[in-house]
């Protein structure tokens, strides 16, 4: 009888160990969009390898990407954005790391879309500036998916547009994030 508690009293420890190491969750293949809206050109890139980690523990959330992972319609947009604009070779990332409320039926992960403002610091072009914008984290069947929509201003990013090109490139760029979590173990 003595064993049984003992063996039970583990089991239950255990448990409660796995469940909280479950508050972490990550993906390498988030998907970042972002469209340029111009009068000559709507231009559209696509990222799949977006790295991402969730604490829902501590309420935080952080994004690497490969800015040469960006994917466009025509091979010379490309082109021109990797080594002309975004100068990828000298700033080859960009990255987001912030901070969000965690609603309870989130933190339990409870069936549902939660909305949190989420608050941080996003850097870009090697610049780095505060970010706040609202997304969404979505529980169905123990999975976490999450989507958010920002707009970043070109020139807070020090990003060059030469003026042979300027109405070919919007002022406001709208970034699109989409990620599906698996546990972070």
């Amino acid at each position: 009888m003595k064993v049984s508690r003992i063996f039970l009293a583990l089991t239950m420890f255990l448990i409660t160990l796995s469940v909280s190491a479950q508050k972490r969750y990550l993906t390498r293949t988030g998907h970042v969009k972002f469209f340029s809206s111009a009068p000559l050109e709507d231009i559209e890139a696509h990222n799949g390898k977006v790295l991402s980690i969730v604490d829902l523990d501590k309420g935080e959330v952080a994004v690497d990407m490969l800015m040469k992972g960006f994917e466009f319609e025509k091979k010379l947009m490309q082109e021109h954005f990797n080594e002309n604009y975004m100068e990828s070779g000298k700033y080859p990332k960009s990255t987001f790391k912030g901070k969000f409320e965690v609603p309870d039926g989130l933190k339990n992960m409870v069936d549902g879309a939660y909305e949190v403002d989420v608050t941080g610091e996003i850097s870009i072009h090697g610049v780095k500036k505060p970010l706040s914008t609202k997304a969404t984290l979505t529980v169905a069947n123990s999975q976490l998916s999450g989507e958010l929509i920002f707009n970043v201003r070109v020139k807070d990013h020090e990003i060059s547009i030469p003026k042979v090109v300027v109405r070919n490139i919007a002022e406001v760029v709208e970034v699109t994030a989409s990620f599906n979590y698996e546990v972070y173990k």
